[in-house]
């Protein structure tokens, strides 16, 4: 039976676990230059309906470093963003290729693809989840902490896709888990509703210093994510103090990570001298998306 990642919920810390424990020995396999033809012959077919960097450079070199191929799929040129129906696109497409990413805006349309794809599909990104980089941000942790479970981690921004994807994770794993949003901008209340049914540790405020105090992972994403791009100036005002600067990081552990998916509004967010400074790990954030995704194709094609 295939298996999908569409969200961290689904699956089971020790799944999750042991994606990140190949994730490891592949990056070394990689850094030590051996080959990899974990998944020769195969192509992974990505459907992307909105525009991508990391995602798809990522996914692309991955599959080309495991032994395959990607074919990129854009809305415009394919006949989704003509109108098919995602079902018939999801059985067409499961004849011709061994796996499908999808990124797009409704958490509904990957679901669907899914139900209808008889190869494995990846969530490379909704408006309510980003997996895959969630996945990324652990391994960032566990790389310069030996541990991401025993870290206590702080959101600060918008309740977006990402603050989700961490109430998740804070669900599966059990770590500790702090999110501070101003009013009317709190993350998805039923994500919050089942994590806390899982026995999640979860911390709301709307106070980002509180939040921040003590904890050894600050996290970040933009204010205005894809899409709300026409709320850009009205979220800068209602945003106003929720930036990760050097007062946010004197409060946090000596030691704190900062972590951002990128692309970063500089002196929004997130200030120049932190995301510069010796406390960001956001590049290594970003490396790892590749090793986290050949991890997660090579777990859901069983080649790993």
């Amino acid at each position: 039976m295939k298996s999908d990642f569409l969200c961290l919920s689904e699956w089971t810390a020790p799944q999750l676990d042991a994606i990140l424990t190949l994730t490891a020995k592949l990056k070394a396999q990689h850094q030590a230059g051996e080959a990899q033809p974990l998944l020769a012959g195969k192509t992974l077919g990505m459907i992307f309906e909105k525009s991508s960097t990391r995602t798809r450079v990522s996914f692309e070199v991955g599959m080309f470093q495991l032994g395959g191929q990607a074919i990129f799929l854009s809305a415009a040129d394919s006949q989704i963003g003509r109108g098919e129906p995602i079902k018939d696109t999801a059985r067409v497409l499961s004849r011709y290729v061994d796996a499908i990413a999808i990124r797009t805006y409704s958490q509904t349309s990957v679901a669907e693809l899914a139900s209808y794809a008889t190869v494995p599909v990846i969530n490379a990104l909704t408006d309510s989840y980003h997996p895959c980089q969630l996945m990324a941000d652990l391994f960032t942790v566990q790389e310069r902490k030996g541990s991401y479970s025993d870290q206590v981690y702080c959101w600060i921004g918008d309740g977006n896709n990402m603050a989700n994807s961490w109430i998740n994770a804070a669900a599966v794993f059990g770590f500790e888990l702090r999110v501070a949003t101003p009013v009317g901008y709190e993350p998805d209340p039923w994500v919050i509703e089942r994590a806390v049914q899982r026995g999640a540790r979860l911390t709301f405020t709307n106070d980002p210093l509180e939040a921040a105090r003590g904890a050894n992972v600050l996290n970040t994403d933009v204010w205005a994510s894809m899409g709300q791009e026409q709320e850009q100036q009205q979220r800068i005002k209602d945003f106003n103090g929720f930036q990760i600067n050097d007062a946010t990081l004197g409060v946090a552990a000596s030691d704190a990570l900062v972590l951002h998916c990128l692309p970063a509004h500089r002196g929004e967010e997130i200030s120049d001298a932190v995301i510069e400074g010796p406390q960001s790990v956001v590049f290594d954030e970003a490396e790892n998306r590749l090793h986290v995704q050949k991890a997660i194709l090579a777990r859901l094609l069983g080649a790993a």
